[in-house]
């Protein structure tokens, strides 16, 4: 008996950090396709230009863009946009920084909310810069700017 409990409680919690590693960031299809979404919607927009060739880009993706907490307040409060340059994604030229990642927080016009966030950025710090962004984002809304 004490076996079949223990095999019991192994697979649930296999099962359960397998299908908490199989949550993705629902990212937009395209910028023009994102920005149309948070506008509907009246969400912040995270939109992302980023290489895969890029170490930091690789580093973000992988260890901050993974995380649950992450994953799970970006597809409720944010449209998320990511763009490559090494595969010609368009963006517009105005967003365009030398370097990735370039991480720019928009309102959901596509004007940004402040200057780019460059480099990666660990799990804390960008839970924190969310935070941050909804608070500015519906002081927005609510001023109707």
């Amino acid at each position: 008996m004490h076996k079949l409990i223990i095999s019991f409680l192994l697979l649930l919690v296999t099962t359960l950090v397998a299908s908490e590693s199989t949550v993705k960031i629902n990212w937009a299809k395209d910028f023009d396709s994102g920005i149309s979404q948070a506008k509907k919607e009246n969400k912040p927009v995270l939109f992302v230009y980023s290489r895969h060739s890029c170490k930091y880009c690789v580093i973000l993706e992988e260890t901050t863009f993974s995380n649950i907490d992450v994953i799970n307040s970006l597809n409720k409060d944010f449209v998320s946009i990511i763009a490559y340059s090494d595969e010609n994604d368009a963006m517009p030229r105005e967003l365009w920084r030398p370097g990735t990642p370039t991480m720019w927080f928009l309102k959901s016009d596509g004007n940004p909310m402040y200057q780019p966030l460059m480099g990666a950025m660990d799990e804390t710090n960008f839970l924190k810069a969310l935070e941050i962004v909804k608070m500015d984002f519906n002081k927005i809304k609510k001023s109707g700017k």
